[in-house]
């Protein structure tokens, strides 16, 4: 029997830019695309495509309390992120809402041990997998770059690591969320899976005049290892 692997919307794009792709479980990845400079990259400006990494989410009067019963470390307040110990990021929204987020190895258990297990009273399971794509922004061109298609300031002494926006980014409905990669400034945005092919291609225009590119999640390892 053949496993499909999980694919994401933006393949087509990556397959015309020359990607290399990796599996990681049964999902694909874009590893890189072929330039030896892609680290250097990353750490002036580039974008990513995590979407076919895991993530899930949880909504309801009774979802931070069912969680936190369930071992996942809550943020104290809504717009921020708290990193776990199995490198997860648990993202909370409203006083009622969570995302969780995959580490880029997707080696974090939490996600699928909360996805197996029943939830509470008063908590609903929301499938954020199928529901948003996620992408990645990195350097330190970043926040000026967003200037051009974001409302909110993401400079780095105005927007802390960790820190959560519900905005709009290109006019479409985003959460941003900075979470860096060692000394490296990054941003994840997850928009619906219906504007990934807008978002992607907006944000690469956003970028010409920055000389920003597309990378591969290696050179997000290779920030992380430097930090």
């Amino acid at each position: 029997m053949t496993t499909l692997l999980r694919r994401s919307q933006l393949s087509r794009r990556h397959i015309a830019l020359g990607a290399e792709f990796e599996q990681i479980g049964d999902t694909l990845l874009v590893s890189n695309y072929g330039s030896s400079e892609e680290t250097a990259q990353a750490k002036s400006l580039a974008l990513i495509d995590l979407s076919t990494l895991p993530r899930t989410g949880f909504k309801g009067a009774g979802a931070t309390t069912w969680a936190t019963s369930q071992g996942v470390k809550i943020p104290q307040h809504p717009n921020l992120a708290l990193l776990q110990k199995d490198q997860s990021l648990v993202v909370r929204l409203s006083h009622h809402e969570l995302l969780v987020l995959s580490d880029i190895d997707a080696l974090s258990t939490q996600i699928d041990r909360l996805d197996s297990t029943a939830v509470g009273m008063q908590t609903y399971k929301l499938p954020r997998a199928d529901s948003h794509c996620w992408l990645a922004v990195t350097g330190s061109q970043a926040a000026e770059m967003f200037s051009k298609v974001c409302g909110v300031d993401l400079r780095p002494h105005k927007f802390a690591n960790n820190a959560v926006a519900q905005t709009s980014v290109a006019k479409a409905s985003a959460i941003v969320i900075r979470h860096d990669l060692g000394t490296t400034s990054c941003f994840y945005i997850l928009t619906d899976v219906s504007a990934a092919e807008f978002l992607w291609d907006c944000l690469l225009d956003a970028m010409l005049e920055y000389d920003g590119g597309p990378v591969g999640v290696m050179s997000m390892r290779e920030l992380a290892a430097e930090g």
